[in-house]
């Protein structure tokens, strides 16, 4: 197979040879008119759901998790880890089994490269545990997780944690001989805490500057001991409203953008019209103005954010380049999701994953023209 377009990374128009990985990326001898830019597909560690799909539901439809992921490839996604949240030890172990189910019966399936679970092991307190249900908080448990990655039939390749558990940080150091990313997420942890959790092996933050408290003191507090860090990356959602402009630009200049990550964090109404809906336990409303909410509260329960809207609102919002904002999207992510063959861009060897997209540098955004995943067209305009 052969395509043409514009690296993005370079600029230069590439002719780019595939089947599965990538065989060869060179230059065009003559200039091509009007032809796409080329990147690797996006990659998000953090999905709840999507158009309608929970995947935190163990009864969840495999033809819906299958559309789900089909819509998710014409934003750009070429690889995703669907995020099972705090819930009742059963309903998580289900969960997981059928999303290993779906993972290896769906020909979309590929796309769900491993799994993360955020929680049950974080902050019960109000504010940092954010939309989690507070009754199935519970702390670390190395045998649980096992069941967890049975059940998973070893696909969880991410675990967010509260460090401030007594004993956490030998969790995270089990976890990470087990070969799983830990993350730092749903915190009130002290400044001592996130640096035993670091030194641990824990590698990242988890949609850092949400899932805290509403007011914190000037200093110290756990957001700032988190961007200081220089051992840690972090994820941020990048949809104007988990986080503001200011936020976002300073977030960013802290860790740099090699350190930086966009997630989703997105929730089943994603793609969905305004409304009430149910996410497990919990009811939720999506508004007009494209919030998740809880309905009860009106605290964020999640985002409706698409991956290459969030692209966009990292060079709108933060300033980014359009390589600065890929980059958060595509190389971080392979990398400090442990994704082999991803981490290197449209270089030989790597899987056949790209996007091709026309660019509008005058609005900065961004219109996928076609997805492809090892090698095989999974969305055209």
């Amino acid at each position: 197979m052969k395509c043409f377009g514009i690296d993005v990374t370079t600029r230069e128009q590439i002719a780019l040879s595939f089947n599965e990985t990538i065989v060869s990326a060179e230059p065009l001898i003559s200039p091509v008119d009007r032809i796409p830019f080329l990147a690797p597909g996006w990659i998000d560690l953090q999905v709840n759901g999507y158009a309608g799909v929970d995947y935190n539901l163990p009864t969840a439809d495999h033809e819906d998790i299958a559309r789900s992921i089909r819509i998710q490839f014409s934003h750009g996604v070429t690889r995703f880890y669907p995020t099972v949240i705090t819930g009742p030890p059963e309903n998580m172990r289900a969960a997981l089994r059928n999303l290993a189910s779906a993972k290896e019966k769906l020909l979309e399936g590929q796309a769900m490269e491993g799994f993360h679970v955020e929680g049950p092991h974080i902050s019960p307190e109000d504010g940092p545990r954010g939309a989690h249900p507070r009754q199935w908080v519970r702390p670390p448990d190395f045998e649980e997780f096992r069941r967890w990655q049975e059940a998973a039939r070893g696909n969880i390749r991410l675990v967010t944690v509260a460090p401030e558990w007594p004993g956490c940080p030998g969790y995270i150091e089990r976890l990470v001989r087990e070969g799983v990313a830990v993350s730092i997420g749903h915190t009130a942890a002290t400044a001592a805490q996130i640096s035993d959790a670091v030194a641990a092996g824990a590698t990242l933050s988890t949609h850092l500057g949400n899932g805290a408290h509403p007011v914190l003191p000037r200093h110290p507090n756990y957001i700032w001991e988190q961007l200081a860090e220089d051992r840690l990356s972090a994820s941020f959602i990048a949809d104007g409203v988990h986080l503001p402009p200011a936020f976002l630009k300073v977030a960013i200049r802290a860790k740099g953008v090699l350190r930086s990550i966009l997630i989703t964090d997105a929730v089943m109404p994603a793609g969905c019209s305004p409304g009430r809906y149910e996410l497990g336990e919990r009811e939720i409303e999506l508004t007009s103005d494209g919030r998740v909410v809880l309905a009860s509260e009106n605290r964020l329960a999640g985002s409706t954010l698409r991956m290459d809207r969030g692209i966009e609102n990292l060079m709108r919002l933060a300033g980014l380049s359009l390589i600065e904002a890929i980059t958060m999207a595509t190389k971080n992510p392979a990398r400090i999701g442990r994704i082999t063959a991803r981490q290197r861009g449209l270089v030989p060897g790597d899987r056949a994953d790209f996007v091709e997209f026309r660019y509008d540098e005058a609005t900065n955004s961004i219109q996928v023209e076609k997805t492809w995943m090892s090698g095989r067209l999974v969305y055209s305009r």
